[in-house]
């Protein structure tokens, strides 16, 4: 029997943590473990009231670096399975029997719940514009560098499997947000399958996200990294974070 973990990267998320967390199905989960990284509100506290397994960052570190040490822990606690769920209630965690199946089953060893399968895509949901503009430029530009067909590769729901995560170098990934992009890139490098399930999208009050700004540095850098890996494919470029 496998363990399935799932993890939550949170910073000051006191205001959506406990109601997140009610609604994981610990049917089939057989853990939670929570990084929080230097969260300035009641975030801890209220994970330990709820018996959530929480690592402390002593700073803030980055969203990236926050990750890092999600897959870390979860893999010292033996987890075969790991779901990383936001704690800010965007991400149904409903989901997650489907996603844990889709990596026990052989489906893919990266699990991606994308917000464009469902009819309406995610504008629907209340995605801002600009982020639908984005996701669906950078979305296409990452199929022709991946040679894939994906929907959607810019959601932060996910599922790993234990070989994927004990085989790509993710520490040596960047400690911000599109760390998330250079996993993905690392998981096709490294010979991984992914694979895509619907989920509605959800914009709450409170939730956390980058604004505009931010938003357009991910971009870049995403297409940075699109180029390298293109680069990489091609035998132009050797980078550490594509090889064995």
């Amino acid at each position: 029997m496998s363990k399935r973990v799932v993890v939550m990267p949170a910073l000051n998320a006191e205001k959506t943590l406990a109601a997140t967390y009610s609604l994981i199905p610990m049917d089939c989960v057989d853990e939670v473990i929570l990084v929080d990284d230097g969260s300035v509100d009641a975030t801890v506290d209220i994970a330990k009231r709820l018996g959530i397994h929480v690592v402390a960052h002593p700073h803030n570190a980055g969203y990236g670096a926050n990750q890092k040490t999600c897959y870390m822990e979860a893999l010292r606690r033996d987890a075969d399975v790991v779901i990383m769920l936001h704690p800010d209630g965007q991400h149904d965690p409903a989901l997650i029997p489907s996603m844990i199946e889709a990596i026990e089953n052989g489906s893919g060893d990266l699990v991606l719940a994308s917000r464009f399968l469902p009819p309406g895509g995610a504008l629907v949901g209340g995605m801002p514009f600009y982020k639908f503009f984005f996701n669906r430029l950078l979305t296409l530009v990452e199929n022709i560098a991946l040679g894939l067909r994906m929907s959607e590769y810019h959601t932060g729901y996910r599922a790993y499997s234990r070989k994927l995560l004990e085989t790509i170098p993710f520490l040596r990934n960047s400690n911000d947000f599109v760390c998330d992009q250079q996993i993905v890139f690392q998981t096709v490098s490294f010979g991984f399958n992914i694979c895509e399930l619907p989920i509605q999208t959800r914009y709450l009050d409170g939730a956390s996200s980058i604004g505009f700004s931010r938003s357009v540095v991910y971009g870049l850098m995403t297409l940075c990294y699109a180029f390298s890996y293109l680069l990489f494919r091609s035998g132009l470029f050797k980078s550490r974070l594509f090889k064995k």
